[in-house]
């Protein structure tokens, strides 16, 4: 039979300290012993179905009054098992005599309690069966590990005890000290011919402290009762292990597939004609001359929100300057109040009995009202920002009106982002529920990521009309007229004309800067500076040349 032995010596100077110890009981000790258990000796016997039935026989020195011990019911291994234990057929007895234990639970103990009777004598007895305490282990065996010394409220001078098995074991080993960090026993032996059954002795202990019995068997010979649990961590929760990590990368390519499929499906642009259609050209008017011509009535806000399908500052900004250049306003740059001041504008109405969009009516309203009273640009912060919502419904109605979008793009991304937050308030509900009762918390973060990112799908979900697509198409091409075409090239005599009537496009398409350029570049010798445009005009001795640094501090 195999096992693990203590030496020959090593039992024979137990024994002989033992030896000892009772001479010294019998003979030496003083009338006035302390309170404690001269020896705790253990008859256990495990069975086949890995419970084990443990009879504690304690033989007293003084007069205690109670003998209490404290039975661990949990025990942790690792970061996230926890094992349970279950004591039960506890009875106990003093002298022989049964007497009524007191058996409570104090969480995460289950405390019996031994009441002496006075005058009593004799050692107490105490009984009880533990399930639980079979554990499974490697190789296809099972582990019985139990303190049979455990929080018992007296100290112990001797502790012995022996394990009957049901049939051949694997090995034994014993632990000892105090309960957090316990190490090897006195001795332990078991699977010779002196003895067939494991034992175990060890001594002194303190109050409180453990000595625990550790016998592997077969898994055919003793059945596992083990009660695991698991208990919530951090690791566990997120746990890497190959199921839970496949789960959440595959959640995260199918999310991404589905994405991309969402997209094409609802959000991308329809196709539009093969060629792009024609927005506007610089038609050639003479030898090195060329104006500029929009072949549809768009302006400029519709330009940039078809652009990125959305009202954006610039839009307005570019609205407000084509309002001026087509003389339904006029800019004019106003002195500054001390050479440290920042520059101010004033926009004043000019009446026109030319029509206007929607859009432009509210917003010119705002800036310069009907009744002539002129408002300057600091002012207008609080009544943009409250004309600002009517401004971009009537501009993404007009966008749809124009047949660029079969919805406006605002409602479209209200409709998913209000998708976005139900789906995402849903996957942080499942997220929580993967994270607090499974090990599969990684892929409720996937879920939950995914979630977030369709709100910001939804943002790009606003899908052109086949003629939509097919004016963007035209809109790049004119944007590469803006940055491309000479700007010393407009017809005479109407040079500043044609280059403000570029201007605004040139804010939402790009190249504003050169075609400013442009417009300084032309001076008419009998005007004076600050009143030769019709649109903007300037402070007393300003100079055109200061044109396009005004105007840029006024478009930021």
């Amino acid at each position: 039979m195999t096992g693990t032995f203590t030496s020959r010596a090593a039992r024979c100077a137990a024994s002989l300290l033992l030896a000892a110890a009772g001479a010294v009981a019998l003979g030496g000790t003083p009338a006035q012993a302390a309170d404690g258990v001269a020896r705790y000796s253990v008859q256990a016997a495990v069975d086949t179905d890995g419970s084990l039935a443990v009879r504690a026989t304690l033989g007293l020195e003084g007069a205690p009054g109670q003998v209490q011990q404290r039975f661990a019911t949990t025990l942790d291994s690792g970061r996230d098992v926890r094992y349970r234990f279950t004591l039960s057929d506890v009875s106990a007895s003093v002298g022989g005599q049964p007497v009524a234990a007191t058996v409570t639970a104090e969480g995460d103990y289950q405390v019996v309690t031994v009441p002496l009777p006075a005058g009593g004598s004799g050692p107490v007895g105490l009984s009880y069966r533990v399930r639980g305490a079979a554990f499974r282990t490697d190789d296809d065996t099972t582990t019985v590990n139990w303190r049979l010394l455990q929080g018992l409220n007296l100290p112990v001078r001797s502790f012995d005890a022996v394990v009957t098995t049901p049939g051949l074991f694997k090995s034994v080993d014993c632990y000892a000290g105090p309960p957090a960090s316990p190490g090897p026993c006195g001795s332990y032996a078991g699977g010779t011919h002196d003895d067939p059954y494991p034992v175990f002795s060890d001594g002194p202990r303190g109050q409180g402290e453990v000595v625990g019995a550790i016998v592997r068997f077969d898994s055919r010979v003793v059945a596992a009762d083990e009660v695991r649990q698991r208990v919530w961590t951090l690791d566990h929760a997120f746990s890497a292990a190959p199921l839970p990590l496949g789960l959440a990368a595959l959640a995260g390519l199918l999310g991404a597939l589905g994405y991309w499929w969402v997209h094409r499906r609802f959000g991308r642009d329809a196709a539009g004609a093969a060629l792009p259609a024609t927005i506007g050209t610089f038609r050639p008017v003479g030898a090195g001359q060329s104006a500029f011509t929009l072949t549809d009535d768009l302006r400029p806000g519709e330009v940039g929100t078809l652009a990125d399908e959305r009202v954006d500052p610039i839009d307005v900004t570019a609205t407000v300057l084509d309002l001026a250049v087509r003389n339904h306003l006029r800019i004019n740059q106003l002195p500054r109040a001390g050479e440290f001041k920042p520059t101010d504008w004033e926009l004043r109405r000019v009446e026109s009995a030319a029509a206007l969009r929607p859009f432009e009516r509210t917003l010119l309203d705002v800036v310069a009202p009907a009744d002539g009273s002129p408002r300057r640009l600091a002012e207008l912060g609080a009544p943009l920002a409250e004309a600002l919502p009517a401004i971009q419904v009537q501009l993404y109605d007009e966008v749809v009106r124009k047949g660029w979008f079969a919805a406006p793009p605002d409602r479209t991304r209200g409709r998913w982002a209000r998708l976005g937050w139900v789906v995402l308030a849903a996957a942080v509900v499942v997220a929580g529920l993967l994270v607090a009762f499974t090990s599969f918390g990684l892929l409720g973060l996937v879920l939950v990521a995914l979630a977030a990112g369709l709100g910001v799908l939804g943002q790009a979900m606003p899908a052109r009309t086949a003629k939509g697509t097919a004016t963007l198409a035209g809109l790049s091409v004119l944007r590469g007229q803006l940055l491309t075409q000479p700007t010393d090239q407009m017809p005479a005599g109407r040079e500043h004309e044609e280059l403000s009537q570029v201007l605004p496009y040139a804010v939402v398409l790009g190249g504003a800067d050169r075609w400013l350029d442009g417009i300084a570049r032309v001076n008419d010798a009998d005007r004076a500076d600050q009143t030769e445009l019709s649109w903007c005009h300037g402070p007393a001795g300003w100079a055109l040349a200061e044109l396009p640094d005004s105007l840029r501090n006024f478009i930021r």
